[in-house]
């Protein structure tokens, strides 16, 4: 499977939004990667220059990869260091536009019609259909963003959404816009960082990916893992964050259901932490059966894990 696949010119034909330019506050890729290290982010090349295309195009980009390696994080770390506000949309079976778009407060336009009412003023349904009877929802918040940078609108496992869904998504994401019937076409000004995230749990149509940039993140090796461990964990020490790293990776070679990812290694580094352990020792026992379940999440996989032995976890076997 390819890395990155960054769409060809006619799709960013089909894309462009004659609207207020894209910000230049990233010159380059390498500028995506530095200032992302500064809020702790720690991203390869590849990242970086995904986020740089998705925010200097712009285009929506679709982040996949297994639960844990960062997914989330780089839309949050990316708002972080543009310095302008995340908008997130947590996607679940059976998510509508009601909760992801607007809704009509209905109590508000029951009141104006008792008002309306009781002073024999005459209404029309016109009168009620207005931006001012909208509650508004993550999409339609994103798009009405009144700069002066665009906001990073985080649109976060959309894989457990359902096909209509994905339809639904499909004008935001190639126009910057949502269609609201009552009232019609709003148009974002500023058009914002789409950053779409999936654990893959079903395939995703080709009508939404054609509409976005894509980026595999896979997991980060020892060396890279340790590093992201020590950002997130600064007072525990280099050893047993090498030792947990080396750990996870040794796990993901086993048959488990759920392997674990980075995310899962910086809970348990700060539950050794927590616990004053700073090193994984061979023969110790207490710290595998006292700290497991931050890693490992079926009965199955501890049993397997502690099946192995401490000297193995430790990387002493």
């Amino acid at each position: 499977m390819p890395r990155s696949l960054l769409g060809g010119p006619g799709l960013l034909r089909a894309q462009r939004w004659e609207l207020t330019p894209p910000d230049t506050a990233f010159g380059s890729p390498t500028a995506v990667r530095d200032a992302l290290e500064k809020v702790d982010y720690l991203a390869d090349q590849g990242v970086a220059t995904a986020l740089f295309c998705a925010v200097r195009l712009p285009q929506p980009l679709l982040l996949e990869g297994e639960a844990g390696v960062g997914k989330t994080e780089a839309a949050k770390a990316l708002a972080a260091a543009y310095d302008t506000p995340l908008i997130r949309l947590q996607c679940y079976e059976g998510i509508d536009a009601s909760e992801a778009l607007y809704e009509w407060n209905f109590p508000r336009q029951l009141l104006t019609i008792k008002l309306a009412e009781s002073s024999g003023r005459a209404m029309v349904s016109e009168d009620l259909f207005t931006r001012e009877y909208l509650t508004t929802r993550p999409l339609l918040s994103a798009v009405e963003h009144p700069g002066p940078r665009p906001v990073v609108l985080l649109i976060d496992e959309v894989d457990r959404a359902d096909d209509e869904f994905e339809a639904f998504l499909l004008e935001l994401l190639a126009e910057g816009s949502v269609t609201i019937p009552e009232i019609g076409t709003l148009r974002a000004r500023y058009p914002p960082i789409v950053i779409l995230t999936s654990n893959r749990t079903r395939d995703l149509h080709d009508a939404l990916k054609r509409r976005c940039l894509y980026h595999w993140i896979d997991y980060p090796d020892v060396k890279r893992a340790a590093e992201i461990i020590r950002r997130r964990v600064p007072e525990a020490g280099a050893t047993i964050a090498e030792q947990v790293a080396g750990a996870v990776a040794r796990m993901r070679t086993l048959d488990l259901q759920k392997p674990p990812g980075v995310a899962e290694a910086i809970n348990w580094v700060a539950a050794l932490n927590l616990l004053g352990i700073r090193e994984l020792v061979g023969d110790d026992t207490g710290a595998l059966s006292q700290t497991l379940g931050s890693v490992a999440k079926y009965r199955e996989d501890l049993e397997l894990i502690e099946s192995k032995g401490p000297a193995w976890l430790a990387g002493k076997q």
